[in-house]
């Protein structure tokens, strides 16, 4: 697509060792700049036993902090946790107990719970709660009941798991005692059961997707019973995710390379279906912009889709805003940052009336140059600047000087429609800054097998719809 091009930038690239799936950046206030990032490595042959049952599935969690003072690698590891291989990892969107929880389902069974403790550059992700799925099993996937802004206080904190034997499993989060404790489990697929997920809206209903190709919905009071069954897919259903701002919007994904979006009172047929030229193993809406949904499509690189017709129209006008892939990997894993630029005197009509809200170039060029490393990472990182083909492939430059990623940032900001009115403007994630957030710049981030890399991307996201969705979000916060 002419233009969407250049609206995303890669910044940094971090070698994670063993191959990453899963990313997913702390959604809560105070920690946005926290991001976690998981791996799944098989024992090479030569080091495995005999017995080809006994495989062995390695993986690391990698705790990461995006540091504003780093002018080396923006992106700092403060943590890593062996374990065993991770197949996916989601923020509790909401404090338990005062902190924030990562919930994690690993190859060896397990649905575990991890507690972030600490502050400034000290956090580190502690164990809190554990629980062994079926024996001989891998969990694949959870998803936390909380997955929408303003959880009721009654309302109970919930997880909904999924594993290889096609079984689905309910746990309760009690926050007083014990931790996880399961309230059901079901038989929900032939196969595996790749992905299951909460209906944001209706915490009752949950979805789930297999390897047998159906996407089944369940009302979770009376569990084993579908509530519907689609084959809509026609191969395995590998991505779920309800819209967090919009009632009844939940979108899907599968192995068959396409990404449906339904409106859930009518699950007879979706009515939007993209095509993306590779298997929809995560998605992701944005969490200020409403239409806005990331998509992780395996050697289909990543897509960013703008869903607002789609979504307020009912028909199908999804387009792709911005799209890479990258040579020799698969993109697993992609997710949003919560993080925004923080301008005091932007304001909703300078945006409207078609302007940039930012308007003094060489002064962000200023900020961002001034950044200074505190400390290197401990895991091998390495920079480069990303320049895009005719077809989209993005290309690591190679035989010039190195730059560091955030002087192409800054040089990036220079060459951009983007200005400040104010040298303060910063990268923020208090709340408290909302009404003069710019929520045109997002920062996200992907993961790829194979090639063991973890990309920090700049997107630029210049949609004028974002000031009445603002309006909406602050009002729904307040």
């Amino acid at each position: 697509m002419p233009g969407s091009r250049s609206r995303v930038r890669l910044l940094q690239v971090v070698d994670t060792e063993y191959t990453a799936d899963s990313v997913e950046w702390c959604p809560l206030e105070g920690r946005r700049h926290l991001l976690v990032c998981g791996t799944y490595q098989l024992r090479k042959p030569e080091d495995q036993p005999a017995d080809p049952e006994s495989k062995v599935r390695l993986g690391r969690l990698y705790l990461y902090r995006l540091n504003a003072d780093s002018s080396a690698c923006p992106l700092l590891e403060i943590q890593r946790r062996d374990t065993s291989a991770i197949l996916d990892m989601k923020w509790c969107l909401v404090p338990v107990a005062g902190h924030a929880l990562l919930g994690v389902a690993d190859a060896g069974g397990s649905v575990e719970l991890l507690r972030l403790v600490g502050s400034e550059n000290a956090y580190t992700l502690q164990p809190f709660s554990s629980f062994a799925l079926e024996k001989q099993c891998l969990a694949l996937s959870l998803d936390w009941s909380t997955g929408k802004i303003g959880r009721a206080s009654d309302q109970p904190l919930k997880v909904i798991s999924s594993d290889s034997k096609g079984q689905l499993y309910l746990l309760e989060v009690n926050e007083e005692g014990p931790g996880l404790q399961e309230v059901a489990m079901w038989q929900a697929h032939h196969f595996e059961a790749w992905i299951a997920a909460f209906n944001y809206w209706q915490t009752e209903i949950v979805y789930s997707g297999g390897d047998d190709g159906l996407l089944k919905g369940w009302d979770t009071r009376t569990p084993g019973t579908s509530v519907f069954t689609s084959k809509r897919h026609s191969m395995g259903v590998c991505s779920i995710r309800s819209s967090p701002h919009r009632e009844n919007i939940l979108a899907t994904g599968s192995y068959d390379e396409h990404i449906l979006l339904w409106d859930t009172r009518n699950m007879k047929q979706p009515f939007a279906d993209m095509s993306v030229g590779g298997g929809v193993w995560r998605l992701k809406w944005h969490p200020f912009h409403h239409h806005l949904l990331l998509a992780a499509c395996m050697h289909g690189g990543f897509k960013i889709f703008n869903c607002q017709k789609a979504i307020e129209e009912k028909q199908e006008a999804c387009t792709v805003s911005a799209s890479h892939t990258l040579p020799n990997s698969l993109v697993y894993g992609a997710d949003w940052s919560w993080l925004y630029v923080h301008n005091p005197l932007q304001t909703c009509r300078s945006c409207c009336s078609g302007s940039s809200p930012c308007s003094n170039s060489g002064a962000k060029a200023a900020h961002l140059s001034n950044l200074k490393a505190v400390h290197q990472s401990p895991a091998p990182s390495y920079d480069h600047l990303a320049e895009n083909d005719e077809e989209g492939h993005t290309i690591l430059q190679s035989g010039s000087k190195p730059r560091t990623s955030v002087q192409v940032l800054a040089e990036d900001m220079m060459k951009s429609d983007s200005q400040l009115h104010t040298a303060g403007t910063k990268v923020c994630d208090s709340d408290l800054y909302l009404e003069a957030a710019n929520f045109d710049i997002s920062f996200l981030t992907t993961c790829s097998f194979y090639d063991h890399i973890l990309h920090l991307w700049k997107a630029q996201c210049t949609l004028c719809p974002r000031c009445k969705q603002s309006k909406k979000l602050l009002a729904s916060l307040k």
